[in-house]
């Protein structure tokens, strides 16, 4: 029981870190839905772990009506993880997710088919999932990586790496170590490298310098 109330206690530390807009420990409490959804996870994955299925499964039902968010009971998560917003995020049942995680809204941790055994994401510590992004299968994301918004990775991601697109690109690789510490984590999931308009930007040159050469071989 003192280690349930001390994880509540940094997953609420977490939210002051990392989110500008919480003022006080009262309004962190009542208006913070992902919170609400963690705090009655822990409850009901450690009801799950020990054979009960149908009570922590009623249990995230309700959470889902009531705060958006979609959390299986066997997920395993770890301390100071910040849901923010929350609507839409779903994490499925073997789902790992570390230490200092961020997540935002829209973001999904699934699986893609009907196999057995390990079919969801396992979320190193450190990373940030960003708005509407998919994580889908059994593969690991590494250690202070970022997801961009809208994404959908369906493969593995080493650490220190920045995702994007569709489907996941890793354009970022230790070009800049992302935190190490839950007080330096990089939330900063606007400013993302673009592939396809890099890749685009490309053509257009080069067209460019063609018709260059084309117009140079009319003239003479």
């Amino acid at each position: 029981m003192i280690k349930f109330f001390g994880m509540i206690k940094e997953d609420i530390k977490a939210i002051f870190q990392r989110d500008p807009a919480a003022k006080n420990i009262l309004e962190v409490l009542l208006c913070y839905p992902g919170l609400h959804a963690i705090i009655i996870h822990r409850i009901s994955h450690g009801m799950y772990k020990k054979g009960l299925v149908i009570l922590p499964r009623v249990m995230s039902n309700i959470v889902r009506f009531l705060t958006g968010i979609e959390i299986h009971p066997g997920a395993k998560i770890g301390r100071r993880v910040f849901i923010d917003h929350g609507t839409g995020v779903v994490i499925g049942e073997t789902a790992e997710i570390g230490n200092n995680v961020t997540i935002y809204q829209g973001a999904t941790l699934g699986g893609t088919g009907k196999e057995k055994g390990k079919r969801h994401p396992t979320i190193k510590d450190n990373v940030v999932i960003s708005a509407g992004a998919k994580v889908l299968g059994p593969f690991t994301v590494g250690e202070n990586s970022r997801i961009g918004a809208g994404s959908v990775v369906l493969k593995e991601v080493p650490s220190n790496c920045t995702v994007v697109g569709v489907p996941g690109t890793v354009v970022v690789k230790d070009n800049k170590r992302v935190a190490s510490v839950q007080d330096d984590i990089d939330l900063d999931h606007i400013k993302m490298p673009d592939p396809i308009a890099d890749e685009l930007k490309r053509l257009r040159n080069k067209i460019n310098e063609l018709e260059c050469e084309v117009n140079n071989l009319r003239r003479d």
